[in-house]
């Protein structure tokens, strides 16, 4: 059934037609609309028409747009409950919402909405499907994500949304192969040709291998193409994280500012600026970016990396009030069903009990063994006195034939560190210089670290 539309509060579906095969993936999917010609030209789109156009293609959409479109959609499955259609869209406007500031009460406020939707269209419904693979992979649950995923895909192979959220659960199960074959399916579709999102899902699935430079091109690609401020700006921001992974601040900040000028509320890109700003020795600069990130998009991982930075500069009590917003948000976040314990570990590794971490990542290995667990769990068996059994992990985690393809300096200094402790020298020397060669700049409190346990293994 057709939904029926409140008046001026969204766009027409011929414009959206016309308009869908510009829009690409953000963080949640989903909802194509129809293939109708338009007949004449439409005006231009309100905040919620702008919003809906990329809730139904999977675009980045703006906050206020965002807003715009989950007020709207609200008031109108009060007065039609039934359309389904409806439902799945104001679902995956939450996730895409809850992503974007980090508040994790939209996650269970998407979940009523989608399953709404699937009870209103119980059999064919592509879109609440595609919406609550999106939903789990923010929530971190793989494998819910991975069922979702695989469920939409069945009813709608052919249709290039509903390849991005299963990528996403493949890569977090660390089965890399199947995200290899489903980014060559999706590459093979005729609707996904020249997609910009189909690049930037690309680009992730080279990082993954290892191919740094070949996943630039593709995001340089895929923000060149955008179509919309909002959509650029996140792979711009992208393109700042693949340069801060190969150790180039000066050129991960000129990717994050202009991700900052195109979407003033893009705090990611705000966070990723303290990153850049502290390798550069900008360190207030970068604290107060952080500051900035954190109070907008109070994501645990900005307060734990703000917290280590506090730390380097011998700011300690600081670094323990940001280290008690990170352990605050992560229960906050597990209300709204989020998976913490991948972060959590890695932080009481570090910072407070690794017999603990141990356990907390040991579990999560169990459940979703992407490369990312298996690195936390070597150092923390490491961190607990464990090293003969963190070198497997840590080997896991960076050997090809794993699947440990992705040049991570964190990965290597792990390794290298973990080696040492063993008085494996050669390797350690190897792992560690090789840590600095891929990033000098990976870690405030690591590269130090790296360079004093140089230090003590002497020249080869």
């Amino acid at each position: 059934m057709e939904m029926e539309r409140v008046p001026g509060s969204v766009l027409p579906r011929p414009l959206i037609a016309a308009l869908a095969g510009c829009a690409v993936l953000g963080g949640a999917l989903m909802l194509l609309p129809p293939d109708r010609p338009s007949s004449a030209p439409a005006p231009a789109p309100g905040p919620a028409a702008r919003a809906e156009l990329a809730v139904s293609a999977g675009v980045p959409a703006a906050l206020p747009d965002l807003a715009a479109l989950i007020g709207d959609r609200e008031a109108y499955v009060r007065t039609h409950p039934r359309d389904g259609q409806a439902w799945a869209q104001l679902g995956s406007a939450y996730v895409e919402r809850g992503r974007r500031t980090a508040d994790a009460a939209d996650f269970p406020r998407a979940e009523r909405a989608l399953r709404t939707s699937m009870r209103a269209r119980p059999g064919q419904n592509a879109e609440a499907l595609g919406g609550l693979a999106a939903l789990a992979n923010a929530r971190r649950d793989f494998p819910a994500a991975r069922k979702w995923g695989e469920a939409a895909l069945r009813q709608a192979p052919k249709r290039w949304t509903s390849y991005p959220a299963l990528l996403d659960a493949y890569t977090g199960l660390g089965d890399y192969k199947a995200a290899r074959h489903t980014l060559e399916r999706l590459q093979g579709l005729r609707s996904g040709t020249g997609v910009p999102a189909v690049m930037a899902r690309a680009a992730g699935v080279y990082r993954d291998e290892g191919r740094r430079e070949d996943a630039q091109a593709a995001l340089a690609d895929a923000a060149a193409r955008a179509a919309t401020p909002a959509e650029q700006a996140e792979r711009l921001r992208q393109g700042g994280e693949l340069a801060w992974e190969r150790g180039e601040p000066a050129d991960a900040l000129r990717h994050f500012d202009s991700a900052r000028r195109l979407d003033p509320e893009l705090w990611a890109a705000r966070a990723g600026q303290g990153r850049a700003l502290a390798a550069l020795g900008r360190t207030e600069e970068s604290v107060s970016a952080y500051r900035a990130a954190l109070a907008n998009q109070p994501s645990p991982q900005y307060a734990l990396e703000l917290g280590e930075l506090y730390e380097s500069l011998g700011r300690s009590e600081e670094a323990r009030v940001a280290y008690g917003v990170l352990r605050a948000r992560v229960e906050k976040e597990r209300a709204g069903g989020v998976d913490g314990e991948l972060l959590l570990g890695r932080f009481e590794a570090d910072h407070g009990d690794a017999r603990s971490a141990v356990r907390r990542l040991q579990a999560e290995w169990a459940r979703q063994p992407g490369l990312d667990v298996a690195d936390a769990l070597g150092w923390a068996l490491h961190r607990a006195g464990r090293s003969e059994e963190a070198l497997g992990w840590a080997r896991r985690a960076t050997d090809k034939e794993h699947g440990g393809e992705v040049r991570s300096a964190l990965y290597a200094y792990h390794r290298g560190m973990i080696e040492r402790q063993l008085g494996l020298t050669g390797p350690a020397r190897r792992h560690l210089e090789e840590a600095l060669r891929i990033s000098p700049y990976f870690s405030p409190l690591a590269v130090p670290a790296a360079k004093e346990a140089l230090g003590t293994l002497g020249e080869p």
